[in-house]
């Protein structure tokens, strides 16, 4: 499975009515925290009910939380939009 799907299914948890995950990695090819994988920098666009009425860290926190450790330890950016 790719870290793309990995992120999907996680994101799932939240119910999401909109998803895009967006890989960014080609972007920031031979920069820091680029390990050649080409799976390194995401960005992510969700809207889901759940984040509706939390502040802006704790959406954020809601999300790497649904990520996981083992989902996120493998991120070295991820930015996030809510729709």
């Amino acid at each position: 499975m790719t870290l793309e799907a990995e992120i999907r299914t996680a994101l799932r948890t939240l119910a999401p009515t909109s998803l895009d995950v967006i890989n960014e990695s080609a972007l920031h090819s031979g920069h820091a925290g680029d390990d050649g994988s080409g799976e390194s920098h995401w960005r992510i666009k969700i809207a889901a009910p759940v984040l509706d009425d939390l502040s802006r860290i704790a959406r954020h926190r809601a999300i790497h939380t649904a990520l996981g450790p083992d989902i996120i330890g493998r991120i070295h950016a991820l930015a996030i939009e809510i729709a």
